[in-house]
């Protein structure tokens, strides 16, 4: 349990760290963002082509894996249908600055609870190391994220010092639903495997209806397909590494 509490702490935390050049900057060119973005898409596809589904498989049988990477993927659809879609770059209006980030500051809130049952359940599978490199991969994604809202809260005149920690706070939903994932994993007797499948349909969907789309909307296609590769290798690379 000590381990699932510090990984998905560090993890959320992750965030922050992201977010801190707002306090030296408040603009970031298209074609960063998509680099970033585009290599977190690498990092999570491979976490969960080569980490979660694999294990899963491993600890169950194909029914349990279609069922749980099913659950996963609707659990995010749904998501999607009760929280707009809010594209960070189109914020840059000042009226109901209030409304407006609260909405963006509860949207990505919600959308972190599958991140942290991911953690959770992957540090109570049989394999130790599996929760260290989910909870690397969330926090790898977590990073330019924190730095988008943080950027978004900025130019809503909100100061930098209070946008870094809003940027962070949001994040800290994860340590809470790691903590559940971990626990009703480790109670439940054939609950992992569901809860890897799922994580696993959870990010897949994030990759491809996200982070994939946006890193390629603004003509830096090119770059964002080299770093989405390299971010594939760099998580293979860990995998083969230590797990």
């Amino acid at each position: 349990m000590e381990a699932a509490i510090i990984g998905s702490i560090i993890s959320a935390m992750v965030t922050g760290t992201g977010a801190i050049p707002i306090l030296f900057m408040r603009n970031v060119t298209h074609s960063l963002r998509d680099i970033l973005l585009a290599y977190t898409a690498g990092v999570m596809v491979a976490a969960s082509m080569f980490g979660l589904i694999p294990e899963a498989l491993g600890q169950s049988n194909l029914a349990v894996f279609i069922i749980g990477i099913t659950l996963g993927t609707l659990t995010l659809l749904a998501l999607e249908f009760v929280l707009p879609h809010i594209e960070i770059e189109d914020m840059h209006f000042t009226e109901g600055i209030e409304q407006k980030a609260m909405l963006v500051i509860a949207a990505i809130t919600l959308h972190n609870l599958p991140e942290g049952l991911s953690v959770g359940v992957s540090y109570a599978s049989q394999n130790e190391s599996l929760g260290g490199l989910i909870a690397f991969a969330i926090g790898i994604q977590n990073a330019p994220e924190g730095f988008l809202v943080a950027l978004f809260l900025v130019n809503q005149n909100i100061g930098k010092w209070k946008a870094l920690g809003l940027a962070t706070l949001v994040e800290a939903v994860k340590i809470i639903t790691a903590l559940v994932g971990y626990f009703a994993s480790s109670y439940v007797s054939g609950l992992v495997p569901y809860g890897l499948s799922f994580a696993a349909g959870a990010m897949l969907f994030i990759v491809y209806k996200e982070l994939i789309p946006e890193s390629h909307g603004d003509g830096h296609a090119r770059t964002a397909t080299v770093s989405f590769i390299t971010g594939v290798v760099t998580m293979i690379y860990l995998l083969t590494v230590f797990y």
